[in-house]
């Protein structure tokens, strides 16, 4: 799962173009948006076309599901693991 992690990290600093930013400085259970990354909606839609891309996965039409996923790193691992190429 750390390879996993690792790589949604790569993908968040690669996609989001974010300056600055290692993969270690980024706390895999730190929030995503507001507070650690200080991520917003435009960040979090070009994140979910990146993971389209990348993993396969269909972005949630449910909000509250998109909102748990989104929360943290590892929450993103957990849901790329269960649910890529499905």
């Amino acid at each position: 799962m750390s390879t996993l992690i690792d790589e949604i990290k790569t993908l968040i600093i690669e996609t989001l173009n974010l300056e600055d930013v290692t993969v270690d400085d980024i706390d895999p259970d730190a929030p995503l948006f507001v507070e650690g990354l200080g991520l917003d909606s435009i960040d979090a839609l070009e994140l979910g076309v990146a993971l389209h891309k990348r993993y396969g996965l269909a972005p949630s039409e449910d909000a509250e599901e998109a909102k748990q996923y989104f929360a943290s790193v590892r929450r993103l691992a957990d849901y790329v693991a269960a649910h890529r190429n499905h």
